[in-house]
């Protein structure tokens, strides 16, 4: 079990399968049921008692910096890329304000409804730096509205990830929330790279676990999702499948 006080909220994307609603608004500032997404991370955050985070922006990056300046809490640093450096560039350029320990990252666009326990306390309870470089929130693939190809991982009996062989069906979904180790960027570039790259390394070391959700997620690629969520919001058609 750990305490997360640190954490990285990923909102630099350019968000093309949601256009045209991204065209002229960032991603992570779409709203849903009268919340922008970037403000329900946050607010997910500071309700598990994260007291600092880094948020990047790249597209549209001055909107972010706008909404990032309203925050007073959690405490919050824009990380301004010039360059996009995708997922993993992102949070290893962020790491000097992570903290030497454990802490989240969460997507800017992910957006989660807590089952019995919070999402994001269950993960750090279940934190192990002795065993885990990662541990990330999954779901399950048919419980998802929307298009998710082959799934993204397997579990085995102890929670450990594994990706999906050649034809394999995965039966998970990442759903854009974890916890992260700073030695998982040892040695990674100073450029752009994806978070698979550290999840394959401690994959390698098996050292990459994860916990399903036993809430409601949703799936916002494009604007019919968007919508989708919105109508069952509005209509209170959102609970825990538990």
């Amino acid at each position: 079990m750990i305490a997360l006080t640190r954490a990285m909220v990923l909102a630099a994307g350019l968000g093309t399968r949601m256009r045209p609603l991204t065209e002229a608004r960032p991603k992570p500032l779409l709203m849903l049921h009268g919340r922008s997404l970037l403000d329900r991370a946050l607010d997910r955050l500071e309700a598990a008692g994260v007291e600092r985070v880094v948020v990047n922006a790249h597209w549209l990056a001055d909107q972010v910096a706008e909404a990032v300046a309203r925050r007073r809490t959690p405490a919050c640093l824009l990380q301004h890329e010039e360059t996009l450096l995708e997922t993993g560039g992102g949070v290893r350029r962020a790491l000097p304000h992570l903290g030497p320990g454990p802490f989240a990252v969460v997507n800017g666009d992910s957006v989660w409804l807590d089952g019995p326990t919070p999402a994001l306390a269950r993960l750090a309870a279940a934190f192990d730096p002795e065993r885990m470089d990662g541990l990330l929130l999954l779901v399950r693939s048919a419980q998802v509205e929307g298009e998710v190809g082959r799934g993204d991982f397997l579990l085995d009996p102890l929670g450990a990830v594994r990706r999906p062989k050649e034809r394999e069906m995965a039966p998970y979904v990442f759903a854009g929330v974890q916890i992260l180790v700073p030695d998982l960027f040892e040695d990674m570039p100073e450029g752009p790279f994806s978070l698979n790259r550290a999840y394959d390394r401690a994959i390698a070391r098996g050292r990459l676990f994860a916990l399903v959700h036993d809430g409601v997620w949703f799936h916002l690629s494009t604007p019919a999702d968007l919508a989708r969520a919105e109508e069952a919001m509005r209509a209170g058609l959102v609970r825990a499948p538990f």
